[in-house]
């Protein structure tokens, strides 16, 4: 049993912790480029990456959900709840919202993804303190009202429409469908016409109560920004709404590895009279924190990241068969994703497929040539150099590095780790990957003939 006194020291023990923590991440050569973090009481981080030789700053606050957290008859909440936010607070209307920004010429816009969301403004760097009100009123004072969820509901399953009328965009939530199968990876992220139609306000807003507590959401700013005036404007526009409820709160850790998917030969085809077929052939690849994601990237420019590319030489510039032929990945906190993506006329899907299949099966057995890697490595570094030139990009990367990650990487850092992947990290990567069975994704005007064969592709 605890005494009255030691309950009291031990509150008050707690009370002295509930402060403030300012560290410095990455210290900038002359404070440019320098990446502060501070962590508040009630769990709510907030970093920032300083560059005084621009005029601009882009503000973000992150969300530790993503449309991977919903349940089935919940999937599209989580997109469905970022529009919501933009329709009003108990201070603004979503007039207000748009024109706050729109009068300062700035840019404000929000997106879900299967881990995250992110609601970010841009503005002149005078035009910071108007941006962090807005965005963090959004975030902590949204009405989600009925009527607003009603009228939205429109807009999203336009937008839903809209993606369905894309192919060559919708083949990618097909592919997803075909490698995970019905479970939260495998759903659109928009949801569909069923589970938007049956999402009410109420679910909504119990939804929101509990995704976005202060311990689930990162706050990220970039540009010219200084980090302690951004934490204290942070910190009063939360405290004003009273979002901080436990003030000893931690902040959640990175999602951590729950499963790892193999999945191997399926075939999953959409009959649609399109000018094109559309084709992702593919394979599990790699979870974000795997140590092997700098030699896979390597792997992914040389076979299909640019015109010099391999899937490019062979497909569009020797053969003349598609316009679009590239690879990608997508890693998830457990798992992830290799594919390649072609858009070609349908007679010629087939061959397309044999070329692409062909190429990933040299690579695996055979690895690439050093010129290739070498090539690679160096288209990779500069992109990714190229990739920040902007306080938008910016702030991307130290907002999902600490909602992801949990800590930051200087760029100078990442080029070492890029720089340092070795024909051999590449072929070994390119065996373990490549070499699995293959599933398939089409979407296009095919014959009852030429779908059956296929299965030939991933035999």
């Amino acid at each position: 049993m605890t005494s009255r006194g030691s309950k009291a020291t031990a509150r008050t023990s707690s009370e002295a912790r509930a402060v403030a923590r300012t560290q410095t991440l990455i210290k900038g050569e002359h404070g440019i480029g320098t990446v502060r973090k501070t962590t508040l009481p009630g769990g709510l981080r907030i970093v920032t990456e300083t560059l005084p030789s621009v005029r601009s700053a882009t503000f973000g606050i992150w969300a530790h959900v993503g449309s991977r957290d919903e349940t089935p008859a919940l999937n599209g909440a989580t997109h469905y709840l970022e529009h919501l936010l933009f329709k009003g607070t108990r201070k603004r209307s979503a007039l207000d919202i748009s024109s706050a920004i729109d009068a300062v010429g700035g840019e404000m816009n929000a997106f879900t993804a299967k881990e995250y969301t992110c609601y970010y403004a841009r503005v002149l760097d005078t035009d910071l303190p108007l941006a962090i009100d807005v965005v963090c009123d959004m975030l902590t004072g949204s009405l989600i009202r009925e009527e607003d969820v009603d009228v939205e509901r429109g807009a999203i399953l336009e937008e839903i429409a809209m993606t369905e009328d894309d192919a060559g965009d919708c083949v990618h939530d097909l592919f997803a469908h075909t490698m995970f199968g019905d479970n939260a990876l495998g759903r659109p992220v928009l949801g569909t016409v069923d589970t938007v139609n049956a999402l009410t306000a109420d679910r909504i807003r119990r939804f929101y109560k509990k995704h976005y507590d202060p311990t689930h959401l990162v706050v990220a700013a970039a540009g010219n920004v200084d980090h302690t005036k951004v934490v204290r404007q942070v910190r009063a526009a939360f405290e004003k709404a009273g979002a901080f409820r436990d003030p000893v709160a931690a902040p959640i850790a990175p999602r951590d590895g729950r499963r790892t998917i193999r999945t191997a030969g399926r075939v999953e085809l959409i009959g649609r009279k399109t000018e094109q077929a559309h084709v992702i052939l593919g394979m599990p690849g790699l979870a974000r924190t795997d140590d092997r994601r700098w030699a896979m990237g390597v792997l992914n420019t040389a076979l299909g990241g640019g015109m010099s590319s391999r899937l490019f030489q062979e497909v569009r510039e020797k053969r003349g068969m598609a316009y679009s032929v590239y690879s990608y990945t997508s890693g998830f906190a457990d798992c992830g994703l290799f594919g390649v993506y072609a858009g070609c006329r349908p007679s010629q899907v087939h061959d397309v497929l044999k070329i692409c299949r062909d190429e990933l099966d040299h690579v695996a057995e055979h690895g690439l040539t050093d010129d290739e890697i070498a090539r690679a490595i160096g288209q990779l570094r500069g992109s990714t150099v190229l990739g920040l030139e902007d306080t938008g990009a910016l702030m991307n990367r130290i907002g999902k590095s600490e909602l992801c990650w949990g800590e930051q990487m200087s760029v100078d850092d990442m080029l070492a780790r890029i720089a340092s992947v070795t024909p051999d990290d590449v072929r070994a990567v390119a065996r373990d990957v490549l070499g699995r069975r293959p599933s398939l994704s089409v979407i296009g005007p095919l014959k009852d003939k030429q779908a059956s064969r296929l299965h030939d592709a991933v035999a």
